[in-house]
């Protein structure tokens, strides 16, 4: 496997950026320290970048093919991308160079290859004999344009059908043209005037191979002799054909046409149809002509020993089905199976139990593509059900806005979640095994357990077994159930933060030790779960309100909007779980018109039954503020040690105590600083006019046309004596303006809509982009002049954990850091009451701790690392059944409450002290705690902006793992940030590849590849070593099923299957070489004598042996056979020279 362009970087020396910083900083410390000592065990040469495998659905499916007795499936996409299925865990992902689409694929069945056509008239054939199939040969046809390709069974001579309506024959072992060629003028009749239009269809009769039938779209087919080099029959009919298929006796063929109309001929009967079926029009009296249909795209033709034959095609609906989904119909006999499908179909296929075309086919399932699904039909059952799918083509049953990946979880997890998701599979199925079961499974190395969480546009999370390279889906979450959805299309609800996918997950923030579940979802939403494996009715779904907005108003502002940070919840929020029908939210409207206090979602108010599995414990919504709707939520965390949830937006940040229902910070980003804000803001904003966006949604036109006092309070406002009919009027233009830049800016920003979190781009790279949008237009810099940007910071990264608070902190006590998009770092000083029932009844206290740190560029992530460089992780608490009532006495209770030791920090030393690891888009920063100085500082990018940073573990080590917007993945090593790995990987072309990238521990990271598609990769060397053996074997060692017997009579009066010596026929002697101009051979990478360099590791040097033992068994071969020959010629001659001895033994030299 060819290796990425690697910056390896000497473990001596370090980047400019961060040498001069390791240099002078360690001086600023105080003698007792001791962190020059920590020893960072990773070097270089423990990372190397490649791509492990792809899961899902592939995206944009052109192409299908089956192997019937390898049973290996192959799908080809417009993007040249090649899928092949085996059994369930044994995928493979190819792509072709060109990227060109994929017009068909043909299996050379059981021998371990494939050939694919691409649109730009390319033929490619594929050894599919090792792990990463490579190509072996290519072959571009320079002057003609590929349309259909035939390989028949068992022969080495693969029929090329063009768009002229020419024939050519390549030979597919040497991958070169023969010299037969059959012209379209010979083909048709000499009398016709008309060209008969591409080569549709091409397949040898069953019974004959020197019988070739032909299809012309147009409707002409012809049954060549290819012997003769003629047309034996010519078959005529009006309408365009699409497909054509034979009966397996080589009698009959079928004909699909573009009128909704099968023919069937007998191949002797030239002249008419024997029948012409419409299956879905409409039958006429007086014997008229049935309705035209839409076009029968595709027929099959397929026998069984002791029933009807089964017809199957797909489209031929009647003109008049409007809004009808697409159909498979399934004809066998007198009756008539029309199976709707979800999607659009691409192609079938029908499976079935021979090989051999001249035999009875006994079709058992049929396999069909749709745009973005893959069906299997049982045809033995009654009713024709569908096989349980077992390979992870969902991912994109709804969009996926957002992922997070886990590995090293916990092992009890996944055991967890799949008994929990086993309840909610569908029933229905076939009770039948999955017939594509070809392969083998590698073996997995790895053991160590993987979840990958997926957010969707419905609303829904699903959980993922990613364990081992494969993929399965376990447990499927909606957190739309907890919301009122409008029973009718015109009453609409107000989900005005946008008009589509009101519950799109934007954020997952997720505990896998306690197993608490938080999302935050695009209508300024945010959920809180709990797992439990009992089922439980809720009578009232415990909720909050929250009233987030960023200017601080006037004493007639209501109370809310700038909340103290005191442990009784503000008067904005609700404390106590209520129906929402109490709930202050009823007031709508202020006094002036305007909306407020109102959420965009409405909670259910009827109690809601909640499955085994994950259960809502608390729903928190931000409301309108004086006609604003409320901003996305750019930054979420939980921490079930605590007992908090936390989240911010542009507006501020607000913290809620899950265990008592309370909101316990409600703060403006401005007032986090106190008196330490370094932009020197007032607390009033001078530009009310200007209300922040969360992710650039809806601030695309309004902020030109909004009044100053539009985001006053509503009480400030209908007591202006200024409040005039002009004024009214412009209100209400305003609104409009609202929503038509509401619904402008839904269009331009829909993708940005679902972002997991709030990302601007440099101006370079825009064109990528929608030029539109103004939020990625503003680069983010440290610099900061505008009271635009000033008034626009955001929260950006949010995290629980237990250190050092102040520069003074002898010991470290629980603390939220808090990191905003203008690089500052803030921290919280949580004072939690004792666990138990203490822990219900007391407050928390919240208070900002005067603690600033700062960067360049947003805030990435956080992390803590101990005195000896080990990562501290957040307090967390044990899960345990909470449905289930506690009988044991209190002080187990209280044990079980709040295990806060879990940070190894609080049992060591006091004189110990931590490093924060602080990442941004710009830099990373190591900072000495309680000191607060600057250990270590890198400067990850100048021209550029990291999109994701994650701090890991890998090779019991720590490590920082960014992602460039330029492409480039980077690593460092912690805390000294020595730089240990640069590739440039991938460029950002979509906001989906930054919205879904994540990395996770030992080497593992994860993106949205497509819309419908996963592509995993390893940056850990090891890893990539054992990435062969990981990897599932496609080819297996299979016999070819017996060929069916003729038969005594048959053998006997010359009927059966006529066979055909096509090397006699096609080869270089008898037909000449083809025109060089015609076609031009490339050889692949994956040939005979690029193995060597295909297979890595300890597969290739067995490959390597076993293509020398061929060789050199070839060559010893041949020797023998010289030696053997030379042996016979000796002996014969040593025979004639004794006869020769013996009759001139006794004679004299005169007698000669």
């Amino acid at each position: 496997m060819r290796k990425f362009n690697i910056r390896k970087v000497l473990d001596g020396l370090t980047a400019g950026s961060s040498s001069a910083s390791q240099q002078q900083q360690p001086q600023q410390h105080p003698p007792g320290n001791r962190e020059p000592e920590i020893q960072e065990t990773l070097q270089s040469e423990h990372f190397q970048l490649c791509k492990t495998v792809r899961h899902g659905f592939p995206y944009q499916p052109s192409a299908l093919a089956f192997d019937p007795v390898q049973k290996i499936l192959a799908v080809g996409t417009q993007t040249g991308a090649l899928r092949l299925f085996g059994r369930p865990g044994v995928e493979c992902y190819c792509q072709h160079d060109s990227g060109a689409a994929v017009i068909q694929l043909q299996f050379l069945i059981n021998e371990g290859a494939l050939v694919s056509a691409l649109a730009d008239d390319t033929l490619h054939l594929w050894n599919l004999r090792q792990k990463r199939p490579a190509i072996l040969h290519s072959l571009k046809f320079c002057r003609e344009r590929v349309t259909f390709c035939h390989l028949p069974f068992q022969s080495k001579w693969l029929y090329v059908g063009t768009e002229r309506g020419n024939i050519h024959i390549v030979n597919v072992e040497s991958f070169t043209l023969s010299g037969y060629v059959i012209m379209w003028n010979k083909a048709i009749e000499l009398s016709s005037k008309s060209h008969p239009g591409p080569v549709v269809h091409i397949s040898d009769n069953p019974m004959d191979e020197g019988k070739l039938l032909i299809g012309f779209e147009s409707g002409t087919v012809v049954l060549w002799d290819l012997k003769s080099k003629k047309a034996d029959y010519r078959y005529t009919y009006d309408e365009a054909i699409h497909s054509v298929a034979w009966h397996h006796e080589g009698k009959q063929f079928i004909c699909s046409h573009s009128d909704g109309t099968l023919t069937i001929w007998n191949v002797r009967s030239p002249a008419k149809p024997v029948q012409t079926i419409t299956p879905h029009g409409k039958q006429l009296k007086d014997g008229k002509k049935p309705e035209p249909c839409k076009p029968i795209l595709k027929v099959e033709f397929k026998t069984t020993r002791s029933g009807e034959p089964f017809i199957i095609l797909s489209g031929g609906l009647s003109y008049d089905t409007v809004g009808r989904r697409p159909c498979l119909t399934v004809m066998h006999g007198k009756s008539t199976a029309v199976l709707e499908m979800d999607y659009s179909i691409v192609d079938f296929l029908t499976l079935c139990e021979t090989p051999y075309p001249n035999d009875f086919q006994e079709p058992y399932a049929v396999v069909v593509l749709l745009e973005k699904d893959l069906v299997l039909i049982d045809l033995a059952q009654n009713g024709y059900p569908i096989f349980e799918n077992p390979y992870p083509l969902s991912i994109h049953e709804s969009p996926v806005t957002c992922c997070e990946y886990f590995a090293d979880c916990p092992v009890d997890l996944i055991p967890a979640l799949y008994s929990v998701g086993a309840r909610q599979k569908r029933q229905g199925y076939s009770k039948k095994e999955w017939p594509i079961n070809g392969g083998n499974w590698g073996l997995g190395s790895q053991s160590y357990p993987e979840i990958i969480i997926t957010g969707h546009a419905d609303g829904s999370i699903k959980f993922w077994d990613a364990s081992a390279i494969t993929l399965q889906v376990l447990y499927k979450l909606k957190t739309s159930k907890v919301f009122e959805k409008s029973r009718n299309k015109d009453e609409k609800p107000n989900t005005d933060i946008v008009d589509e996918d009101p519950y799109a997950i934007q954020i997952i923030s997720w505990c896998p030790e306690s197993r608490m579940l938080c999302i935050a979802g695009v209508s300024a939403h945010v959920i809180i779960y709990r797992f439990s494996k009992q089922e439980v009715i809720t009578e009232v779904i415990p909720m909050l309100e929250v009233r987030l907005l960023y200017e601080i108003s006037d004493v007639e502002t209501p109370e809310g909007e700038q909340a103290p940070p005191l442990p009784t919840p503000v008067g904005s929020a609700n404390p106590q779980p209520t129906p929402p029908q109490s709930h202050p939210s009823t007031s709508s409207s202020s006094s002036d018109g305007l909306r407020d206090n109102v959420p965009c979602l409405k909670v259910k108010s009827s109690p809601l039954k909640q499955s085994p599995g994950y259960q809502t414990e608390l729903v928190i919504q931000l409301v309108w503020v004086g006609g604003e709707p409320p901003q996305q939520i750019t930054s979420l965390a939980v921490n079930s040690s605590y007992g908090l949830v936390v989240f911010g937006n542009c507006n501020g940040i607000a913290m809620v105590d899950y265990l008592q229902k309370a909101v316990l910070l409600n703060l403006g980003t401005i007032e986090l600083y106190g008196s330490n804000d370094p932009y020197r803001r007032e607390p009033r904003s001078p530009r009310k006019s200007r209300q922040p966006s969360g992710a650039g949604l809806c601030d695309i036109s309004e902020g030109a046309v909004v009044p100053e006092d539009r985001c006053k309070s509503p009480t400030s406002g209908s007591s202006s004596p200024h409040n005039s009919d002009d004024e009214q009027k412009m209100n209400n233009f305003i609104e409009k303006v609202k929503i038509k830049s509401r619904k402008f800016s839904k269009m331009v920003a829909s993708d940005i809509a679902k972002m997991s979190r709030k990302l601007s781009l440099p101006t370079d790279l825009k064109p990528d982009l929608d030029i539109k949008d103004n939020s990625f237009s503003r680069s983010r810099s440290s610099s900061v002049t505008s009271i635009d940007k000033e008034s626009r910071e955001a929260i950006s990264a949010l995290h629980f954990c237990e250190t050092f608070t102040r520069k003074t902190d002898s010991a470290p006590s629980p603390c939220l850091w808090v990191g905003t998009t203008l690089g500052t770092v803030l921290v919280i000083a949580l004072n939690l009451p004792p666990g138990g029932e203490q822990r219900l009844l007391q407050p928390v206290i919240v208070s900002p701790s005067g603690t600033i740190l700062r960067l360049k560029g947003a805030i990435l992530r956080m992390a803590f690392l101990d005195s000896t460089g080990c990562l501290v992780p957040p307090a967390h608490e044990p899960w345990k059944e909470h449905n289930v009532p506690e009988e044991k006495d209190e002080k187990e209770k209280v044990k079980k409450r709040r295990p806060v030791s879990v940070s190894p920090s609080s049992s060591q030393e006091i004189s110990e002290n931590q490093y924060a690891v602080i990442c941004s888009e710009k830099q990373a920063k190591v900072i000495s705690l309680p000191t607060q100085n600057c250990a270590y500082k890198q400067n990850i990018t100048e021209t550029s902006f990291v999109l994701r940073g994650d701090i890991v573990s890998l090779s019991s080590s720590i490590c920082l793992a960014c992602f460039c917007a330029n492409g480039h993945i980077m690593t460092f090593s912690l805390p000294s940030l020595r730089p240990l790995l640069d590739v440039y990987y991938l460029p950002l072309t979509n906001m989906r590849i930054a919205r879904t990238f994540c990395f996770t521990n030992n080497g593992q990271a994860l993106y949205l590849v497509s819309p419908t598609e996963v592509q995993r990769l390893t940056y850990s060397q090891e890893t990539c070593e054992n990435l062969q053996e990981m990897l599932g074997e496609l080819f297996t060692p299979v016999e070819t099923p017996e060929a069916p017997n003729r038969g005594f009579f048959k053998g006997l009066f010359g009927g059966g299957a006529q066979s055909l010596d096509r090397e006699e026929l096609f080869g270089e002697s008898s037909s000449g070489k083809a025109s060089r101009s015609l076609a031009q051979h490339i050889p692949g990478p994956g040939g005979i004598e690029g193995v060597k360099g295909a297979a890595s590791g300890v597969v290739g040097e067995l490959a390597r042996a076993r293509l020398a033992l061929d060789e050199r068994g070839q060559k010893l071969s041949d020797l023998e056979e010289r030696t053997a020959a030379m042996l016979s010629s000796a002996d014969s001659f040593s025979k004639h020279a004794h006869e020769m001895m013996l009759k001139y033994k006794d004679k004299k030299w005169y007698q000669f």
